[in-house]
């Protein structure tokens, strides 16, 4: 999806669609595409400029962030080890898989709220919680705080900003672009420092 479109998309699918990309890229393996942070923070902005209620676009995308999470998880915990010698297709690459598993052996539990925000690990990460049979009750705790964080930080930081800047809309790709490069940040780093 081009960058420019994302405006225009979220004007079109408006409240219930963003919710369901929340719902696709937080817990089904093919929704690691998906443009969260800056579905969000976009979405954040339109919200100050009038076209959402900004409490209930929050609200929603919290709960179907942790819904999406746990329907990653409960998939993780049905299909077990056996995920690991699926082979590729166009929506399920094992790299990404040896990816989060690298992330979960680096930062544990805790991986659960923190890969929220790097793109791919955020739609991994419950899946293999669940493969690993993390107990529900700690899966959960970290479920919520992610969720909360996230979604909290990209809506009313989209939200803040689209009150403080006049005219926001005119600069609206260069804030998406610099959205999508501190995503990849993460990502990049990692690669760069993985053939040094």
């Amino acid at each position: 999806m081009a960058l420019f479109d994302i405006l225009p998309l979220i004007k079109t699918i408006g409240m219930l669609g963003i919710f369901l990309f929340v719902f696709a890229e937080s817990g089904l393996f093919f929704g690691f595409f998906l443009p969260g942070d800056s579905l969000l923070f976009t979405a954040g902005i339109l919200a100050s400029a009038g076209y959402f209620n900004v409490v209930f676009l929050f609200l929603g995308c919290f709960a179907m962030a942790i819904l999406g999470d746990s329907v990653g998880y409960y998939f993780g915990q049905k299909t077990g080890p056996k995920i690991f010698s699926r082979p590729d297709s166009l929506f399920f690459k094992k790299q990404n898989l040896e990816k989060t598993s690298l992330f979960f052996k680096k930062y544990g539990d805790k991986t659960i709220t923190l890969a929220r925000f790097i793109p791919i690990v955020r739609t991994f990460a419950p899946i293999l919680a669940g493969v690993g049979r993390m107990d529900y009750k700690i899966f959960i705790f970290w479920n919520i705080l992610g969720a909360l964080f996230w979604s909290g930080s990209m809506i009313f930081g989209g939200y803040f900003l689209g009150n403080s800047i006049e005219n926001i809309d005119k600069i609206i790709l260069p804030i998406v672009l610099l959205i999508i490069i501190i995503s990849l940040a993460p990502i990049l780093w990692h690669l760069v420092c993985k053939k040094v």
